[in-house]
């Protein structure tokens, strides 16, 4: 997390070049402008709503998540991935959620190194991010930092979860594509794994898939994946990401379910009904801290006073 004078640096260079200059910087992908922009609103800044206000998002910005157990290889998975985008001229956003530092809520993960061959590409844009606590896999700011993302118009916007089990359908209601990825030594844990993040899969990624046993995992992924509405049938590819192979298959698939998506009334209706209502649920909690809350709590409990359900309605 930056340093107070750094983010208060932030908010007043938003501030003096205000807000339709900065819009405008983000529309056009001022990687400076865009960096500063998260920066402003994952911190709640002064002129961070006025912004978001003012943004004009992308509509064909392909949003891809990505996840998986930790050490299925989503990292390796998307560094394999922006090879071959670059090679196809593409402009690509990386959001990469990391687990928080206890100590300062950063991002514990954040020098990235796998996709350290693209800080420099000028059609690569790599942010990582903290979760902060967040029990969904992502960062609680990521509708927001998306919708940036998205106004700066790129391409393909790859968001890489924490990789923390079935908490993450979170995933589903971000992106327009979900990726589960998956090694062949998953084995027994695809059934337990099967009543969360198994579900949210728009298409299944079998990385590592030169290991033993591969083939027979990938034929029981196969019987196990759930057909999605409207005749979407979950593919399963077999990748080994760190020799870019399964590439071209994989970004076939997810073009065909970003066609799919976009002429999903229904599922595009959903995914705006679960954005607009962690939104309001944010907004109505902002003014509500748990430190306030913890000091409140010990008053009445030294008090002998406290009653957990006349307590929460103080708050109706």
């Amino acid at each position: 997390m930056p340093n107070d004078e750094y983010i208060n640096l932030i908010s007043n260079n938003i501030i003096v070049q205000d807000t339709i200059s900065t819009v405008n910087k983000i529309s056009i992908g001022d990687f400076r402008t865009i960096a500063q922009a998260i920066t402003l609103v994952e911190n709640n800044l002064e002129g961070s709503a006025d912004l978001l206000l003012q943004l004009n998002a992308n509509p064909t910005s392909k949003v891809v998540g990505i996840t998986g157990p930790p050490g299925a290889g989503k990292s390796t998975l998307i560094n394999a991935l922006l090879t071959s985008l670059v090679k196809l001229n593409k402009k690509i956003a990386v959001l990469s959620v990391d687990p928080s530092s206890p100590f300062n809520y950063g991002a514990l993960l954040g020098d990235r190194i796998r996709m350290s061959e693209f800080y420099l590409n000028p059609n690569v844009y790599i942010r990582s991010l903290a979760s902060r606590g967040s029990l969904g896999g992502l960062n609680a700011k990521i509708i927001e930092i998306l919708e940036i993302i998205k106004a700066s118009n790129f391409d393909y916007v790859l968001i890489e979860t924490v990789g923390v089990g079935q908490s993450e359908v979170e995933i589903a209601g971000i992106a327009d594509t979900t990726i589960v990825v998956m090694v062949p030594e998953a084995g027994d844990e695809v059934q337990t794994m099967k009543a969360g993040v198994m579900e949210i899969a728009d298409i299944f990624v079998v990385n590592k898939s030169d290991r033993a046993n591969a083939d027979e995992f990938v034929k029981n992924l196969k019987y196990l994946a759930h057909s999605k509405a409207n005749n979407w049938e979950t593919p399963v590819v077999k990748c080994i990401a760190t020799q870019y192979i399964g590439m071209d298959e994989l970004l076939e698939k997810i073009d065909a379910h970003q066609h799919f998506a976009e002429t999903n009334i229904a599922k595009k209706g959903a995914m705006l009904t679960e954005k607009v209502f962690q939104l309001i649920q944010h907004h109505r909690m902002k003014d509500i801290r748990k430190e306030d809350l913890s000091n409140q709590i010990q008053t009445l409990l030294q008090q002998n006073k406290f009653h957990l359900f006349q307590f929460v309605s103080t708050f109706s």
